[in-house]
């Protein structure tokens, strides 16, 4: 299956690539496009992000440019496709931050617990000084361009299937999945659970049958994967958010007239919209949290309970990014942090 997939990307780079054929003219330059999801624009934020921005590059440059998608992962696993981008095997990539971790591990500062006080705020960091200033280090670490930072479903919150969750103390003992990251099991122990790394393809069956007493995740996450079905009890912590990181080809990149720059620039401003956009619309939605609602008990924090929670995780959080990053990780830390002073302002 591998190499039937990688002969279609051969066969519609060399379609493309001709000028014409036959009489009928053909694109010249073509951005093949991976994201993790369906390619439905109402069904998930890089459905959207992806169908966005295809209309808006294709119309934008008359069809000099046309976006082939590639969407739930088919081209491989994300941090496989990232490799793949960076090579120029193919274009362009919408990746998790624990896909991106692979090729640029300092990705790990934005998992400082508890860090933003709502949604809106995370917008005005990552699109403000904040995101440029990774943005370009991600450039310069990694030669690939940033085209920007979008929303993977929103705050990640935790499930499990013992208690309600209203104090760090619940956590004691819980078993609770994460993904591979240092930094995400960091937050679990610091709060009492106990970490547990699960590959995402074992997640249902590992908290079915109690190898995993919960996980965390935003919303749209746990209604697609239909984790009410296994899960009891949803605690809207919200003490994580993880941007989805959308990057191009270097050298595809540099290959590009201004104008064919600036219209993928706004192409893509405008998709990473839509893509939060569609984030809200379905956690308040029937696919939603109103739908787990029927089959889960859930509570939200208070701003006391959010203070303590924030109060025995932020420190060993911040003391593992130190260690392991050195003085880079704790100025991109401080940077981290104060634009999200700065955006509350």
């Amino acid at each position: 299956m591998k190499a039937i997939t990688k002969s279609l990307i051969v066969l519609t780079v060399t379609i493309f690539a001709v000028a014409t054929m036959g009489g009928m003219a053909v694109a010249a330059k073509t951005i093949r496009l991976h994201h993790l999801n369906k390619d439905d624009p109402f069904d998930n934020p890089t459905g959207a992000m992806a169908t966005v921005f295809k209309s808006l590059v294709e119309s934008g440059t008359n069809g000099s440019i046309k976006v082939q998608t590639f969407p739930n992962g088919q081209l491989g696993k994300d941090k496989d496709v990232l490799q793949q981008v960076k090579a120029g095997v193919i274009e362009s990539g919408i990746h998790s931050v624990g896909g991106f971790a692979s090729a640029y591990p300092l990705i790990g500062v934005l998992d400082i617990p508890f860090a933003f006080p709502n949604i809106s705020v995370t917008y005005a960091v990552f699109d403000g000084p904040f995101g440029k200033k990774m943005a370009a280090d991600i450039e310069k670490k990694t030669g690939m361009h940033v085209l920007g930072f979008g929303d993977s479903g929103g705050f990640f919150h935790i499930t499990n299937s013992k208690r309600p969750i209203r104090k760090p103390e619940d956590m004691k003992g819980l078993k609770i999945r994460t993904m591979g990251l240092e930094t995400h099991k960091a937050i679990i122990s610091a709060l009492g659970g106990q970490p547990a790394a699960i590959a995402w393809s074992e997640v249902y069956t590992a908290l079915q049958t109690g190898v995993a007493d919960g996980q965390m995740n935003p919303i749209p996450i746990i209604a697609f994967a239909k984790f009410q079905e296994v899960q009891k009890y949803l605690t809207l912590t919200g003490h994580l958010f993880a941007p989805y990181v959308w990057v191009v080809n270097g050298k595809f990149w540099n290959s590009l007239t201004d104008e064919e720059k600036n219209v993928i620039n706004y192409a893509a401003k405008s998709a990473i919209v839509a893509g939060r956009g569609m984030g809200r619309i379905i956690e308040a939605s029937d696919r939603g949290l109103p739908a787990l609602a029927k089959d889960m008990q859930i509570n939200a924090l208070t701003a006391e309970q959010k203070a303590r929670f924030k109060e025995v995780s932020i420190e060993p959080v911040k003391k593992l990014i130190i260690k392991k990053f050195g003085a880079e990780g704790e100025d991109m830390l401080n940077a981290f942090l104060n634009a999200i002073k700065q955006a509350q302002q």
